[in-house]
């Protein structure tokens, strides 16, 4: 009888191990696809009712974006706010992400933690150091950073964590696998690297990811007067690459970032800051075009995962340049929107 209780115990534990587990690694159906935007920390709080839109317009997931910042390529410090500390913007902060992710899962939409290196004098692709000791330095305190992000991340059981954006001169180091493994240990979700347009065939490490991610700023045309049908066009001939990478890679794709500025030369170099005093470039209907022509053409490939535009204000200012990457208040956002709501067996997908 003794042997027998202690039986049905050790049966019981191992059937709350296994479900927990379980829980744990079907949070994604990858049969679905991630109908994403990039949520603006913010400086201040917000509400749940601010979210509230997303829910409304078919968006299912969101991505948080907290930066650390480095004043150039060859710096091997990194500034950054971690645990508790106050300073610097709430939506960024420890406290503020893992406030955002509890509304956000108060209204059943999914997370995306998307750590960034903002370069001051420069963009992170340029990261890159001299020596070998720079190199060692430089990734102990990237390691601190990003460490600091994945037990945050488990700790509120975001679904997906984002480990490096854009960092297409570090790729190449080894470090990138010591470190992999240890986030590994540490967070217990599906992990991806953001890698740029240009970058994503050179990544060596892949293998060790769950996602593909790429920033889809892919150039589109090479005129401000391009016609939707010509970037769709173009696009057919990215997404033939993107189709034989996911084939050799055996992994599927995600669009980490995707976006267009309001502007007549959205498509033309849409990975353009926006320029505050070129408002006489303004144009809501090329950028609605470029929307158009990314759905018609390449959302309802069976390679890609998902999507995340670039980018979703919780509360818009008007201090904002016309030609902002944000769809919001914009024809965009009706294209967004319409296909958004679609089923895969509707009429126009």
């Amino acid at each position: 009888m003794l042997n027998k209780k202690w039986i049905l115990i050790a049966l019981a534990l191992l059937a709350m191990v296994l479900l927990i587990f379980a829980k744990r690694n079907v949070t994604i159906d990858k049969s679905i696809k991630q109908k994403g935007v990039c949520w603006v920390g913010t400086r201040d709080s917000i509400t749940i009712e601010q979210m509230l839109p997303l829910k409304e317009h078919g968006i299912t997931w969101i991505s948080l974006t907290p930066f650390a910042f480095q004043s150039s390529f060859n710096d091997t410090t990194l500034r950054f706010h971690h645990k508790e500390d106050k300073k610097g913007w709430w939506g960024e902060s420890f406290n503020g992400i893992r406030q955002t992710t509890r509304m956000a899962k108060r209204l059943n939409l999914k997370v995306t933690l998307k750590p960034h290196i903002w370069l001051r004098q420069g963009w992170p692709g340029e990261i890159e150091m001299g020596t070998e000791q720079k190199w060692k330095t430089w990734f102990q305190k990237y390691e601190n950073y990003i460490l600091g992000f994945a037990q945050l991340a488990e700790e509120e059981k975001i679904e997906i964590l984002c480990i490096g954006t854009e960092l297409k001169k570090t790729i190449h180091r080894k470090e990138w696998t010591k470190l992999i493994i240890t986030i590994r240990k540490i967070y217990k979700g599906k992990i991806t690297y953001a890698a740029n347009f240009d970058e994503y065939e050179q990544v060596p490490f892949w293998h060790q990811l769950d996602y593909i991610g790429i920033q889809a700023y892919f150039p589109l045309c090479k005129n401000p007067s391009c016609s939707k049908e010509e970037i769709i066009s173009k696009w057919k001939t990215i997404n033939a690459d993107l189709q034989n990478f996911y084939q050799q890679q055996n992994k599927p794709i995600l669009f980490t970032e995707i976006g267009y500025r309001s502007a007549k030369d959205a498509a033309v170099k849409p990975w353009e800051w926006p320029d505050r005093n070129q408002d006489d470039n303004f144009s809501e209907e090329t950028q609605a075009q470029a929307y158009e022509a990314f759905f018609k053409s390449t959302w309802n490939e069976k390679w890609l995962s998902g999507v995340y535009f670039w980018k979703w204000y919780p509360r818009l200012s008007e201090r904002l340049p016309q030609t902002d990457f944000t769809p919001q208040q914009k024809h965009a956002f009706t294209v967004l929107k319409k296909y958004f709501n679609l089923e895969p067996n509707d009429k126009g997908y």
